[in-house]
């Protein structure tokens, strides 16, 4: 059995989804979103999704700890400030944010939808993960954290 924890870079994991956002187009195209509210919404989540990315890298950087999330048990310190104080997964939640204007992009409910795909997988396969990891580094400094500042939004 392949072991999906930790296995796949969020990366490639997002390069899959939006594949099967964009089949998800092609088998369902009569689901489609009017394009008064597709074109101005797509800009505003692909911008927003690309500062929530940045952000997060920057307080990464900021802070000497790695943006690698295959290896979450090399963190060297916890970010707990920026974009950390409004969502312990600044990366993840600006990933979806694109995923969904790629979804408006199609212009189709049904893509938009398969987004949460990369939530699911996200939540299972590496944020937990990563998190058992933060805890057996950082203790109570993370179980606090993670008690005051939800997974997403």
């Amino acid at each position: 059995m392949i072991k999906l924890e930790l296995s796949i870079p969020p990366v490639v994991v997002m390069l899959i989804v939006a594949l099967i956002m964009w089949i998800t187009f092609l088998i369902f195209p009569e689901f489609s979103i009017p394009e008064k509210i597709s074109n101005v919404t797509q800009i505003i989540f692909i911008v927003f999704g690309v500062f929530i990315i940045v952000a997060g890298i920057v307080s990464f950087r900021r802070a000497g700890t790695t943006v690698n999330p295959m290896k979450p048990d090399t963190a060297s310190s916890l970010v707990i400030t920026g974009i950390y104080k409004i969502t312990r997964n600044p990366m993840y939640l600006g990933v979806l944010f694109l995923l969904i204007g790629w979804g408006l992009f199609l212009s189709n409910i049904f893509s938009c939808l398969a987004s949460l795909l990369f939530v699911f997988y996200m939540n299972h396969f590496q944020i937990k993960p990563e998190e058992r990891a933060l805890e057996l580094i950082f203790g109570e400094e993370f179980i606090n954290y993670k008690s005051q500042v939800r997974r997403w939004l």
